[in-house]
C-alpha cells in the first residue's frame, strides 16, 4: 500500500464509508486536531517519567484514535463500528484518573500560569490543543452534525486531566507551579 493515494490533491478526502468532503469541512476539522493533540500527546510521553501516566497517555491515545473514527464517520450516512464507540465508561475512567492525581496535589487557591518543568509545560499545550479540538467537535454540531455526548465528555475530562497532570509533572520534578500575579 503506498503512502500517497493523490486523492486529496483537490482538497477533498474521504469519510469513513467513502463519502468525499472538502479538507476544510468542520467534521476534518475535529478529528484532525484530534490527531494533532495525538501527536502532542507522543511528545508529552517522551518528557514522562512516571509508568502510571505514561501507560494512561497511552490508553488516551488509542481512545483518541476512537473518537477519531468515530468523527470520521458521518453518523447521518452510515453507521458507526462499534470500534468506533466512546463509552461511559471510557468517560468515567478518566474521571478516576483526575481524582487520583488531584488526590497527590495541594488545593489550588490561585490561577496558574502554564510553565513550569518542561514535562508541565508540554502538558499545558497538549490541554489547550485538546480544549480546540473540543471546540471543533461543538462546532460540527452545531452544524447540523450529531456527536454521542461520550465523546464530547471525553474531551472535556481530557483537558482537565491534562490540567491536572500538568501540576502533578511539576510536583515530581520539584517545581512549583507559577502563580497568576494579578496587575493592580
Amino acid at each position: 500500500m503506498k503512502v500517497y493515494t493523490k486523492t486529496g490533491d483537490h482538497g477533498q478526502t474521504s469519510l469513513v464509508g467513502g463519502q468525499r468532503v472538502s479538507k476544510c469541512c468542520a467534521r476534518l476539522e475535529s478529528y484532525g486536531t484530534l490527531d494533532e493533540l495525538n501527536s502532542q500527546l507522543g511528545l508529552l510521553i517522551t518528557y514522562c517519567k512516571d509508568a502510571t501516566d505514561i501507560e494512561f497517555l497511552t490508553d488516551v491515545q488509542g481512545k483518541l484514535f476512537i473518537a477519531g473514527g468515530y468523527l470520521a464517520t458521518d453518523n447521518s450516512q452510515r453507521e458507526v463500528r462499534t470500534g468506533n464507540i466512546i463509552t461511559p465508561e471510557m468517560v468515567e475512567d478518566i474521571e478516576k484518573h483526575i481524582d487520583a492525581l488531584d488526590a497527590l496535589l495541594p488545593p489550588l487557591r490561585l490561577f496558574i500560569l502554564p510553565g513550569g518543568s518542561r514535562a508541565a509545560a508540554v502538558c499545558h499545550v497538549c490541554r489547550t490543543v485538546c480544549r480546540r479540538a473540543e471546540r471543533c467537535i461543538l462546532r460540527l454540531v452545531e452544524e447540523g452534525a450529531i456527536v454521542d455526548e461520550n465523546v464530547i465528555a471525553y474531551v472535556n475530562r481530557l483537558s482537565d486531566y491534562l490540567f491536572v497532570l500538568s501540576r502533578k509533572l511539576n510536583q515530581d520534578e520539584k517545581t512549583p507551579d507559577i502563580i497568576w500575579k494579578r496587575e493592580k
